[in-house]
């Protein structure tokens, strides 16, 4: 396992709340599972430089390790839960970033 960690960056549009409420309930137990960290959201960012064409929520959250981000993503329960925020987002992006390993 790689000691480097994964930030998940997220951009999409609520387009059903209710649809959208369901994939929140069972996200942070499926992230937990895979030792995974929320780290925030924001319905409001604001782009400083260059062209923006995105709108809606941006979301960030980690893994300790590529791996597990890999397990977490491929998890049958997670593909399950993930229907729900097909069904009530519009998904701009889903973006993993590999993070630098600890320096020594």
């Amino acid at each position: 396992m790689s000691d480097a960690p994964v930030f998940m960056v997220v951009n999409l549009v609520v387009t059903d709340k209710d649809e959208y409420r369901k994939y929140e309930k069972g996200f942070f137990p499926l992230l937990k599972k895979y030792q995974g960290t929320f780290v925030t959201y924001d319905d409001n960012s604001k782009t400083l430089e260059g062209t923006s064409p995105r709108e809606g929520r941006m979301i960030i959250f980690s893994f300790p390790s590529i791996e597990l981000a890999n397990q977490w993503y491929d998890d049958a329960d997670y593909q399950a839960l993930s229907e729900h925020r097909r069904a009530g987002t519009e998904m701009n992006f889903l973006t993993m970033v590999n993070g630098l390993p600890p320096r020594n």
